[in-house]
């Protein structure tokens, strides 16, 4: 599956971006237009089921990061740096691992590295489509208080693209574990969900630099831009 693709900047360094769960290369539109005013390539993708990316009704966690490396290939992209938040942070680890994706410096933003699987697809095909419904201006007004308004807009408009079969199609299929390699980045919100203190120091102990953003939210870059900039001098200050 070949992934549809926003591109900004122009430079010798190139940063791939790979958006969470329900969201879009849109997401990111506040990192593109920093490293864009640096000097910097941007390539961020809308993931399987997401934006303007096909659809998939047998989409695994495999599949969706071989499609993440294929569509790479297929543009001839060798990132300096790829950064997965969330769901994207998965997919760049698996794509990692199983040696499909050279990603340069690998950074994960808040993400999981374990899919369980196995879920009924139907009941998390239905839990999705309500949490998609859910997701307009004006809930997120409420619920995310750390949006700015092109915020809430570009996430509402990422919800409406977002295709609850293809999530429940992964959330279905085979689970696994797939860790950041050694030398890799995480950040993560403090406290945070999806890696908690005993993560963040097993994590550590396997030679994976982890950085920590109290207070922050799960979607960093929303809820603290400037200490999300900061805590990744590899990226921002090229």
């Amino acid at each position: 599956m070949l992934l549809h693709a926003e591109t900004a900047g122009e430079g010798s360094e190139t940063v791939v971006l790979l958006h969470g769960m329900a969201g879009s290369a849109e997401s990111w539109w506040r990192v593109t237009g920093l490293l864009v005013d640096r000097g910097v390539r941007v390539v961020a993708l809308d993931l399987p089921g997401h934006g303007h990316s096909p659809r998939g009704s047998t989409m695994t966690v495999l599949d969706a990061a071989a499609s993440v490396a294929e569509t790479l290939d297929t543009m001839d992209i060798r990132p300096t740096v790829t950064i997965g938040h969330s769901f994207g942070g998965l997919l760049l680890a698996a794509a990692v691992a199983t040696g499909r994706l050279d990603p340069g410096l690998a950074v994960s933003v808040d993400a999981p590295f374990t899919a369980r699987g196995g879920h009924d697809r139907a009941e998390v095909q239905a839990e999705y489509q309500a949490a998609r419904a859910d997701r307009t201006e004006e809930r997120l007004r409420a619920e995310k208080p750390h949006y700015g308004e092109r915020d809430r807009q570009v996430e509402a408009r990422a919800a409406s693209r977002f295709d609850p079969a293809t999530a429940a199609a992964i959330a279905a299929g085979p689970g696994g574990t797939w860790m950041p390699r050694p030398g890799s980045i995480v950040v993560r919100a403090d406290p945070s969900h999806y890696v908690d203190d005993a993560t963040a120091a097993a994590l550590t102990a396997s030679g994976v630099d982890v950085r920590s953003i109290p207070g922050a939210a799960h979607s960093v870059w929303y809820s603290h831009f400037d200490a999300f900039v900061a805590a990744l001098p590899e990226v921002f200050d090229r």
